[in-house]
């Protein structure tokens, strides 16, 4: 006598892969979104930031999925009247007065912003920003006839926050518009073999001068109000 064979396990075996492709069709409409696409801008722009200079700055949004925030580092030059001359030769070099001063500054800085949108709408908005910097200052001072060329230097970290209007030019560009401030604490000032530090320290000190002098005749970075214009180019658009 012959046997026949059972349906049973093949109803099984459909059973199992229809259970399968249910749960893995579950898994993917319940999954959560993946973030966009990074999206990466850089721009350029002109203006007075404690003298008149420039900035250039690039910029990523949309890095991390739910993150709100862009992240934009930039590095900026400006001229910067540099102090006083006289003032600067007695505490830093010595007393004579000869010599036809002429002077010049600059200030180069780098900063990091975590960059917030307050209002915007596609590609046009009010954004803030805030974050750390990192400021260089470098006064010159010269005595034409009188044999001296000087520079007096201070570095240090320090803080800035603004606001920004940004409105769309085309499909890729934007015209910016931007204010705000940076804060740099009290720093070492040195020039020649000399140096005053805040903290009363001082390297080959000229008389009886102090940091407190020093820092009068020179006009190292502190408050630095900035206002500033120009062009954002956006990548990928």
């Amino acid at each position: 006598m012959y046997r026949t064979h059972s349906r049973f396990p093949l109803s099984i075996s459909l059973r199992a892969v229809l259970f399968v492709g249910v749960i893995s069709l579950s898994a993917v409409t319940s999954s959560p979104s993946l973030p966009q696409a990074a999206e990466f801008a850089a721009g350029a722009q002109i203006g007075y930031t404690g003298g008149a200079g420039f900035l250039l700055q690039g910029e990523v949004a949309q890095f991390a999925a739910n993150f709100p925030l862009s992240l934009r580092v930039g590095g900026s030059w400006a001229s910067r009247e540099p102090g006083m001359a006289a003032d600067a030769r007695r505490i830093f070099i010595n007393d004579a007065t000869n010599g036809t001063p002429t002077e010049s500054g600059s200030m180069v800085a780098f900063g990091l912003d975590l960059v917030y949108p307050l209002k915007a709408s596609q590609r046009s908005g009010l954004y803030a920003f805030a974050g750390p910097r990192y400021g260089s200052f470098t006064g010159n001072f010269k005595f034409v006839g009188g044999n001296e060329d000087f520079d007096i230097t201070s570095n240090g970290w320090g803080a800035g926050l603004g606001l920004e209007g940004r409105f769309q030019m085309g499909m890729a560009t934007q015209f910016v518009i931007g204010g705000g401030g940076d804060y740099f604490p009290d720093s070492t000032l040195s020039g020649h073999d000399t140096a005053y530090a805040p903290d009363g320290e001082i390297i080959n000190g000229r008389g009886d001068y102090t940091y407190g002098a020093a820092d009068e005749a020179v006009n190292q970075p502190k408050w630095e109000w900035r206002l500033t214009l120009g062009v954002n180019y956006l990548f990928g658009h």
